[in-house]
């Protein structure tokens, strides 16, 4: 049908000429109203009819499509009323839809969608002034008309279910008339806002479509539970048959029975990593999504490692994923291995050949890559020749790379025939040399995910193309079949999170180790000083929708000064000491003063410092000519010295002949009290420590590093010279007790965090970010 004539029939249903333009433009929904018009035939859409008609048409899903014409005809006759019955018909043929061909219960349906249910306006007036006298009423005279009504209205049709929503609107306006009188002035202003927590800045997303994402952002939410609980909504355990795009067959609802009995109706999601590298910034959000799902709905999580490569596999990286996952707070239900179940996956691809669905290919590698490679020319091979090849890739008969068994199922890309075996002659690190057939992920994850009774299986948004696979596997072998539900992935500006370029980077000598605190993967950022805690609010921050999420180190830092801000002690350290002789000491020796950890809430904690004759300040805060403005140390501008109780002034200034830099100052001091307050209080230390600190900055100089159009010469020359520097800073005494990962911010410089190189005559520690105005600065 032509534009225009879909145009007229859509307004012929009662929407304006601009919203059937935009309706046109989606075409699942005007396919749904083109086969609702067909099923109306010649009757009359009117009195809202054609409205409830397109807003079933939006509602549809694939599972209940057949049942069209009956909605359609329920509609026509005035059964289905209005959108509430709509709803109420849509989800009970979706719950019926479980069951392959079935059977409409219609007196059950009609029944589920009050049918012939009429609710009087006295009925309706009523159970308003009831609900309104037992639970209301304070709150309308305390609050008056800035009362939200929404709730009288929720709570009316709780017990109304087939109320018209108009007509208890228009009945919860009349009695708080009644009560209230006119709206007086005071009423008509606008309520004062409660002071609210400035929300989080939203990263910048690009969209992508999310037909079976989850459509919830963070909205807010400051922590995964408050974010899996409140924001997230998947389907229920047991009912897969909802989620858009599952496949239903004659045997859904028995597995689905069976899968219940197993589980116990209790969510199971799983975090299915490659233990090939080590994880980054990205796999936390998965971490977070899958083991924060679980947990904010008293469920269970699996680790499981899809270790299907044993080329790249390495022991160091199982033993660090395990290491990561616990550090961010989790704690898996099992620990598994898809090598755990490589006889079961392997008699399943027999079966597979059996039915036809499989078979035996020796194109090469190199052929089957991109999005049009030629059909196999061993496709339609006979089913007793390719379970007599694979038997002989089974037993290392065919030399690796010759063949592969490919399964009988074309991608939502278009690809078609997804390998399922390859030949590797390398021995696995669980099962030795028993196998030199391995599975891929494409036939893998989905039957680990069966066997396990996965109820969710999220994963990221570069997945959907595999969901057709993933749901035809499971339902050629009659086994249980999970949903997969799809995010977007978390992508950070001025950073690569692959795996295989990082360790370029390693073996290229311009980072040190998986760890270097310059990388975002999660042992370097735990290096650095990153909080867990801080990782798991930044993941909350981000949400769980489809958009492809790209942020700056920014966003993450800020969520990294939010945790440090209340949870790193105080302390006085200097980076580039200056050294400073006090004339007129006013104490005979040296004192111990006693300084809170954290300043703004002094019982939580104190240590002492020494104050001598000698002390050491930054050498930025002493300018010999000062602009204007300068409010620190200059040659006639005295300056405090934080928690000393004294204000100093230079009297004399040594200079370094060969240079010319000033390399001390001579100062008189005066009581904080008797001197003139003076226009900055700075750091200083006495009788310090020395310490190594490790001052990093962004190791690329470009956002996006592996676009070829922003560095034509690839990421490799994308590196900043100024990523890392290293000083000699001086410290006071107090840090000699610090163990590897203890936080503190350093007053006036930032937070910063011991690294491991520390041994104990040998203090190193790594600046996790600067202080928040410094951020605002860069």
């Amino acid at each position: 049908m032509a534009g225009d004539d879909l145009i007229a029939k859509f307004q012929a249903l009662g929407m304006s000429e601009q919203k059937a333009k935009e309706t046109l433009k989606n075409a699942n929904v005007t396919k749904n109203l083109q086969l609702a018009l067909a099923a109306a035939g010649s009757a009359t859409l009117s009195d809202g009819t054609g409205m409830l008609i397109y807003h079933m048409a939006t509602k549809l899903k694939p599972q209940t499509a057949d049942h069209l014409p009956l909605l359609v005809r329920y509609v026509v006759e005035h059964k289905l009323d209005n959108t509430q019955r709509v709803d109420a018909a849509l989800e009970y043929l979706l719950k019926c839809g479980q069951s392959l061909n079935a059977n409409i219960d219609l007196q059950a349906l009609e029944k589920e969608c009050g049918v012939g249910v009429v609710v009087t306006p006295e009925q309706i007036e009523r159970t308003v002034q009831a609900k309104i006298k037992a639970s209301y009423k304070e709150a309308l005279l305390e609050q008056r008309y800035h009362f939200n009504s929404f709730k009288i209205l929720q709570d009316v049709r709780g017990e109304l279910k087939w109320a018209d929503a108009k007509s208890v609107k228009a009945a919860i306006d009349v009695e708080i008339f009644d009560l209230l009188g006119p709206k007086t002035e005071a009423d008509l202003k606008p309520p004062t806002k409660a002071t609210e927590k400035p929300k989080a800045a939203k990263p910048k997303a690009e969209v992508t479509s999310a037909a079976q994402t989850a459509e919830a952002a963070s909205d807010g939410a400051t922590t995964i539970s408050e974010l899996m609980k409140t924001k997230v909504h998947f389907h229920a355990p047991g009912e897969n048959f909802k989620a858009d795009g599952y496949v239903v067959t004659e045997h859904t609802e028995r597995l689905l029975k069976e899968h219940l009995t197993r589980t116990g109706g209790k969510v199971h999601t799983r975090f299915p990593p490659e233990p090939n590298g080590i994880l980054h910034i990205g796999h936390a959000k998965a971490i977070n999504i899958n083991f924060g799902y679980a947990a904010a709905h008293d469920g269970v999580c699996y680790l499981r490692y899809d270790d299907t490569n044993p080329e790249k596999e390495e022991e160091k990286f199982f033993l660090a994923i395990k290491e990561m996952v616990e550090w961010l707070g989790y704690k898996p239900f099992k620990i598994t291995y898809s090598s755990d179940n490589f006889q079961q996956l392997y008699e399943w691809a027999v079966l597979l050949i059996n039915k036809g669905l499989a078979y035996v290919c020796h194109q090469k590698a190199e052929e089957l890559k991109g999005f049009n490679p030629k059909p196999s020319p061993w496709r339609e091979r006979p089913i007793e020749e390719s379970l007599r090849l694979f038997e002989d890739m089974k037993r290392g008969k065919i030399d690796e790379g010759a063949a592969t068994l490919r399964m009988k199922v074309t991608l939502e890309e278009g690809k078609m025939d997804p390998v399922a075996y390859r030949i590797k002659f390398i021995s696995h690190h669980r099962t030795g040399s028993d196998w030199c057939i391995y599975p891929t992920y494409d036939y893998t994850h989905c039957l680990c995910d069966s066997l396990e009774d996965i109820t969710h299986s999220l994963c990221t948004k570069e997945f959907q193309s595999r969901r057709s696979s993933y749901y035809w596997l499971c339902n050629a072998l009659n086994i249980y079949c999970p949903v997969q539900w799809e995010y977007g992935r978390l992508n950070m500006n001025y950073a690569l999170v692959s795996k295989r370029k990082i360790a370029k980077l390693i073996t290229e000598q311009i980072v040190h180790d998986w760890d270097d605190p310059r990388l975002f993967t999660l042992t370097a950022l735990r290096r650095r000083g990153f909080p867990a805690e801080a990782i798991n609010n930044f993941c909350a921050q981000m949400g769980v929708t489809g958009a492809q999420i790209a942020v700056d180190p920014a966003m993450l830092e800020a969520a990294v000064r939010d945790v440090l801000n209340v949870t790193a002690p105080r302390r006085l350290v200097v980076l580039e000491p200056l050294k400073v002789t006090i004339k007129n000491f006013p104490h005979a020796a040296p004192v111990q003063l006693e300084v809170p950890d954290f300043p703004q809430n002094p019982q939580q904690g104190s240590h002492k410092i020494t104050l001598d004759k000698v002390i050491y300040i930054e050498a930025g805060d002493f300018k010999l000519e000062p602009e204007k403005g300068y409010r620190r140390l200059a040659p006639k501008q005295s300056v405090g010295l934080r928690h000393a109780g004294l204000v100093i002034s230079v009297d004399e200034i040594v200079k370094d002949p060969a240079t010319g830099e000033v390399v001390e100052l001579f100062c008189t001091s005066q009581s904080a009290e008797q001197a003139e307050k003076p226009k900055a209080f700075v750091q200083w230390v006495s009788q310090p420590i020395q310490l190594e600190v490790r001052l990093y900055e962004q190791l690329f100089k470009h956002k996006n590093p592996e676009d070829p159009n922003e560095v034509p010469g690839g990421f490799l020359s994308d590196i900043s010279e100024q990523s890392m520097s290293v000083v000699v800073a001086l410290a006071d005494r107090a840090l000699n007790q610090a163990k590897v990962y203890d936080k503190f911010q350093f007053e006036r410089i930032g937070f910063f965090s011991v690294d491991p190189d520390t041994s104990a005559n040998h203090l190193v520690f790594n600046r996790t970010v600067g202080l928040k105005e410094d951020a605002g600065k860069k």
